[in-house]
C-alpha cells in the first residue's frame, strides 16, 4: 500500500505546483477541508489521503482569538512535526507562522488526537537539510519557496507533556 501512495504522490505533486493549481487550490481545498472536518468531527482531512496532515490550533497574533488551520506535515523522526508555511507560493507568509512566532504554545490535532505542543522555527543552518526531509516525502515541494520570492518559514512541532 505504501508503495501505492508513493506513486500517486509522485504523479499528484508535479500538478500541486502548475499555477492552475496555485489559483485554485485554496479556494477549493481550505472548504473541502473544513467540510471533511466538520462530518467527521475533525477526525478526517481531505489532504490525509495522501501526505501525513494535521489541524495546527493557533492563538491570533493580533486578535488573541483561536486559529485552526489544515496543514501536511513531515514526521521528523523523533517524534515531532515539521510544518512549512509555503502559502502555495504566494508571496505573503501565512497567518499561522506570524501565530506562532507570536505565541509558540499551541496545538495539533492528528487522526483525532489533540497534543499541546511548542513550535520553534528551524535555524537556517539546518534548512537544507529540513527541506530534503519534505520532499522525500513530497517532491518539489522547496518550489513553492523558489516561486514566492521569498524564505518560507520552516517549524518543527515539539509535543509537550499532557493532552490539550
Amino acid at each position: 500500500m505504501a508503495r501505492v501512495v508513493d506513486v500517486v504522490r509522485a504523479v499528484i505533486a508535479p500538478l500541486t505546483r502548475t499555477r492552475i493549481f496555485r489559483r485554485w487550490g485554496p479556494a477549493v481545498l481550505r472548504p473541502l477541508e473544513r467540510l471533511v472536518a466538520r462530518l467527521t468531527g475533525g477526525r478526517g482531512q481531505v489532504s490525509a489521503i495522501l501526505i501525513p496532515s494535521l489541524v495546527l490550533h493557533t492563538t491570533g497574533a493580533r486578535s488573541g482569538r483561536p486559529r485552526d488551520v489544515p496543514l501536511m506535515y513531515t514526521p521528523d523522526g523523533q517524534g515531532r512535526a515539521i510544518v512549512a508555511g509555503t502559502n502555495f507560493a504566494g508571496a505573503n507568509h501565512p497567518a499561522w507562522t506570524g501565530n506562532l512566532l507570536a505565541n509558540p504554545d499551541a496545538a495539533i490535532t492528528v487522526r483525532g488526537r489533540r497534543m499541546r505542543v511548542r513550535a520553534s522555527l528551524i535555524p537556517p543552518g539546518e534548512r537544507d537539510a529540513v527541506w530534503d526531509r519534505i520532499e522525500r516525502q513530497w517532491p518539489g515541494y522547496r518550489g513553492y519557496e523558489r516561486d514566492s520570492g521569498r524564505v518560507v518559514r520552516l517549524f518543527v512541532l515539539q509535543p509537550v507533556r499532557g493532552d490539550a
